[in-house]
C-alpha cells in the first residue's frame, strides 16, 4: 500500500515544505475585507499582520469542500492506494468533520484523522504520521496511533490584544474594557479540545514566565515518564519583529536547556483569532522516529 500523508496550513507546514518532506498541505483561507486569500499562495504573514495593524476587518474560513476533494483526486491519481488527512482538532473547527463526511465518497480510501491538535503539535503529529508511513504501516494503523496519543500535548498561548478574542465571543465588551485599562492578559491552554484560560496576569512579561511554569509542571507530572529523546518543546507566536521572535525561543531554550528548542509562526488562519503580538508555547511527546 502506498500510503500519502496530507495536512493543512494549520500545522504551521508551509506548502513548499511539505514538498519538501513528501508531505501534502492544503493552504487555509483567510478573508480579509471580504476577499479571500490563501495561505502562502497569495498572502503572507508579514501582509496579515499589515492588514490587522491597519485595522482591516478580517476572519478566517474553513476550505471549500471542492478544494479538499480536488486535492484527493490529485494524490490518488499520482498513484497513492490512501490518504491520511490530519486536520486542525475538531473542537477548534468544523473543517474535521467536514472532511469526515466528505471521506465517506472515497470508499475508505482517505482515512480523516482528530488528534484534537492544532499548529506545533499537529505539525508534530503530521511528521511522525509520514515517518510510520514510511515504515510501512497502513492509513488505518497510522489513524489508530495518531488518536490514541492525540493528548499526549500541551499548548499554552498569551495574547497582546484582547481585539480578536472580544470578536470571537470569547469575553465581553465590559470584561475587555477593563482588561485593557489594567493591562490584563489572559493566559490560555489547549488540552486537546477547546481553547481554556487558565489564569490572568498583568503584561506579556508575566504572562510569558505563567507560562513556562506551566509547562515545566507539565512536563514534570503528565510526562514525567517521557524519555527526553521523546518530548519536543516548541514555541509559537505572531511576532510583528523577527527579533520578538527569537527572544521568545532564547528565553524558552534557556528555561528547557535539555531540549533544543525551536520557533513556528502562528498559521494565518490562527492568527486571524489571536491578533498580533501573540505568544505561544507547546510540549509535544512524539512517535520513535528514525
Amino acid at each position: 500500500m502506498r500510503t500519502a500523508i496530507m495536512t493543512d496550513t494549520n500545522s504551521g507546514i508551509t506548502v513548499e515544505e511539505g514538498k519538501k518532506a513528501g508531505i501534502y498541505v492544503l493552504s487555509m483561507p483567510v478573508i480579509i475585507e471580504q476577499k479571500c486569500y490563501l495561505e502562502g499562495v497569495d498572502i503572507t504573514h508579514r501582509q496579515l499582520y499589515d492588514a490587522m495593524l491597519s485595522d482591516k476587518e478580517l476572519s478566517s474560513s474553513q476550505p471549500s469542500p471542492g478544494d479538499v476533494m480536488a486535492m484527493w483526486d490529485t494524490i490518488l491519481s499520482e498513484g497513492y492506494d490512501e490518504i491520511v488527512y490530519i486536520p486542525m482538532s475538531s473542537g477548534l473547527s468544523g473543517s474535521c468533520q467536514n472532511a469526515i463526511l466528505l471521506a465517506q465518497e472515497y470508499d475508505s480510501k482517505v482515512l480523516v484523522v482528530d488528534n484534537h491538535r492544532i499548529s506545533v503539535t499537529l505539525m508534530e503529529s503530521v511528521y511522525d504520521a509520514k515517518c510510520l508511513a514510511d515504515k510501512g504501516l497502513s492509513g488505518e494503523e497510522i489513524k489508530k496511533t495518531l488518536e490514541e496519543s492525540a493528548y499526549q500535548a500541551s499548548i499554552y498561548i498569551t495574547v497582546n490584544s484582547l481585539k480578536y478574542l472580544l470578536k470571537g465571543g470569547r469575553i465581553t465588551p465590559s470584561a475587555a474594557a477593563i482588561a485593557n485599562i489594567l493591562n490584563i492578559k489572559p493566559v490560555l491552554t489547549i488540552q486537546g479540545e477547546k481553547l481554556d484560560l487558565i489564569t490572568k496576569v498583568r503584561g506579556m512579561k508575566q504572562g510569558e514566565r505563567k507560562m513556562i511554569e506551566s509547562l515545566k509542571a507539565d512536563i514534570s507530572s503528565r510526562f514525567s515518564d517521557i524519555p527526553a529523546k521523546r518530548l519536543r518543546v516548541a514555541t509559537a507566536g505572531t511576532f510583528d519583529k523577527p527579533e520578538e521572535a527569537e527572544r521568545w525561543k532564547n528565553m524558552v531554550q534557556e528555561a528547557f536547556p535539555e531540549s533544543d528548542v525551536y520557533y513556528m509562526p502562528l498559521s494565518c488562519s490562527i492568527a486571524c483569532h489571536v491578533g498580533v503580538g501573540a505568544v505561544g508555547i507547546g510540549a509535544i511527546v512524539i512517535q520513535e522516529r528514525s
